[in-house]
């Protein structure tokens, strides 16, 4: 195997250069710190770093399990026995929690190497970190999960573990020209999370390969690797739908929407337009009372104890949900069941995969707002498996992402479709070095 940059290779490609000889357990982690030293001061990605020796030290224990000598990066809303935790906070701080987070369990479990804790907005909501884009420090990551997409990206680590409520995977993802998954709601453990929106709120995680995710997915589901292999596009059924349908979209976000279905037309699959009844579109309303009602309970006490330390966008939504009506949120619940079930009906008799914009344009220059989720809330709301795949740029050259969405519990089957997408637009060599 010809020599490869340990700081844009693969986690699975570098376990098989282990395999083979090529390189030592340790090598990707030195290259992840050195990489680290270089490029930190400019990124910011990171809210905790462990130490270098620290992270060497268990490297012979795991020998030969999944993720050995894997280094990864866990967003700063995972509760961790041996880093302290701020949830994106001045005010919060834990120096060390009782336990480790179910998610960062099973990591462990599987021989990761937790590099450290990366940048979250302030309780996984608006308010921006510090954290700036790697590929042009001038614009945001993206949010909620920002220091993670931006440590993939820069070439930090090769995986790192967000959280997603409304489009904090799916976003950051674009912007940061990463992979982005967010699995089918409450697929993988929120134990140990800090909570925002429980009906809502989801792990999920950044890589620059399909085949990296597909290793966690197994990890994190604690299940033997899905098959993503040898699928092929022809006869692919497509369904192309933006929610809501009569949002903004820009000129770049139209150009690799439209490039995207050229290129799966080319490949032999069935692309239309999906429809669906207009009351799809009222879900981006239903996913804000959703998100809104519950956090105004979830954060009751930061809201009681920390409100005038608080960023106005965090105060704002809490005080939003107190406004909403039990009744009010009942009907909200009810509503996303049915739209559920309607969606999950169209899967089974005329859909493989759903096409949207992951988010409207590139990463907006500005450090003062993340981004809007407007194109993510929906399908969140539904719980479905979601997937951003790095397929074009805009004329400023930052990449632009598209989303693929799959049917509730149809995890695998989305990875193998991704799989097969990023072949198809990339030579299967992935995303381009940040």
């Amino acid at each position: 195997m010809p020599c490869s940059d340990l700081n844009t290779i693969s986690a699975v490609d570098f376990q098989q250069r282990v395999a083979e000889g090529y390189d030592e357990p340790a090598a990707l982690i030195d290259a992840c710190f050195t990489r680290i030293a270089d490029r930190e001061k400019d990124v910011c990605a990171w809210q905790h770093l462990q130490e270098k020796t620290e992270c060497l030290n268990g490297l012979n224990a795991s020998h030969g399990a999944a993720l050995s000598g894997i280094p990864i990066g866990v967003k700063d809303n995972f509760d961790t026995q041996d880093m302290p935790t701020t949830w994106g906070t001045s005010y919060l701080r834990s120096e060390r929690s009782p336990w480790d987070a179910a998610a960062i369990t099973l990591l462990r479990r599987a021989g990761a190497t937790i590099v450290g804790k990366t940048v979250s907005t302030e309780l996984a909501y608006f308010t921006p970190g510090k954290t700036r884009n790697p590929l042009d420090y001038r614009r945001t990551p993206g949010g909620s999960s920002s220091g993670s997409a931006a440590a993939v990206a820069a070439g930090m680590v090769p995986l790192a573990l967000g959280t997603q409520t409304a489009g904090s995977i799916i976003r950051p993802a674009s912007f940061c020209g990463v992979i982005g998954f967010k699995p089918t709601f409450n697929t993988v453990p929120l134990a140990g999370v800090k909570g925002f929106s429980p009906s809502l709120d989801t792990v999920g995680w950044f890589a620059r390969s399909v085949d990296d995710i597909a290793l966690a997915f197994a990890v994190l589901t604690a299940s033997p690797p899905p098959k993503i292999e040898g699928l092929s596009l022809y006869g692919l059924r497509v369904g192309v739908r933006a929610l809501p349908l009569d949002g903004p979209l820009t000129v770049d976000t139209v150009s690799v929407l439209g490039t995207t279905r050229r290129m799966l037309l080319k490949a032999g699959a069935q692309v239309t337009e999906l429809d669906l009844p207009a009351n799809f579109d009222a879900l981006v309303d239903v996913q804000k009372c959703v998100m809104a009602y519950e956090a105004a309970r979830t954060l009751a006490f930061e809201y009681d104890t920390y409100r005038d330390q608080m960023g106005p966008k965090l105060v704002a939504i809490i005080e939003q949900g107190l406004a909403v009506a039990p009744e009010d949120y009942r009907a909200a619940i009810q509503a996303t069941a049915w739209h559920r079930r309607e969606i999950a009906k169209r899967f089974t008799f005329d859909l493989d995969v759903i096409l949207a914009p992951s988010v409207n344009g590139q990463a907006p220059l500005g450090h003062d707002a993340t981004g809007d989720p407007l194109y993510c809330r929906a399908w969140t709301l539904l719980g479905l498996p979601c997937i951003s795949l790095p397929i074009g740029k805009g004329v400023h050259g930052m990449p632009i992402g598209m989303q693929f969405i799959g049917a509730e519990g149809a995890d695998a089957k989305l990875l193998s479709i991704a799989k097969a997408i990023m072949l198809a637009t990339h030579d299967g060599s992935g995303i381009e070095s940040a």
